[in-house]
């Protein structure tokens, strides 16, 4: 159902250098780029992530309620990528954990403040 995801970045340079190294974690590289965008993908037709310098030339905000949450696979790919997205700079915002039977996350938020989780089901 999920074609892509997009989060604001006013620095696409650094933005792009980060999301380069987690996201090579679950197997992804850049599909598309351009001087506003960068957007990766793990296949194609696969669903894509993205991060754009906003179209309206204001600077880029966190939403407030907005989370974007990527499928680890498991337990410890999940424990494994949110250290390594601390590592690369990002910050804590609920450290890997059983949030619910059958649920298990760890929140972060980017370099941007965009708030992520990688999580894994059952």
């Amino acid at each position: 159902m999920i074609g892509y995801v997009t989060l604001g970045s006013d620095d696409l340079a650094r933005a792009g250098a980060f999301y380069d190294a987690l996201l090579a974690e679950l197997g992804a590289a850049r599909a598309m780029e351009s001087e506003r965008l960068i957007v990766w993908a793990t296949a194609a037709g696969a669903p894509m992530f993205g991060v754009f310098t906003p179209y309206d030339g204001q600077p880029a905000s966190v939403g407030n309620g907005s989370m974007v949450a990527l499928a680890a696979g498991s337990r410890e790919r999940v424990d494994t990528l949110y250290a390594k997205a601390l590592a690369l700079g990002a910050t804590d915002d609920g450290a890997p954990g059983e949030r619910m039977q059958g649920f298990y996350g760890g929140y972060f938020r980017d370099l941007d403040g965009h708030k992520l989780n990688f999580f894994h089901l059952g």
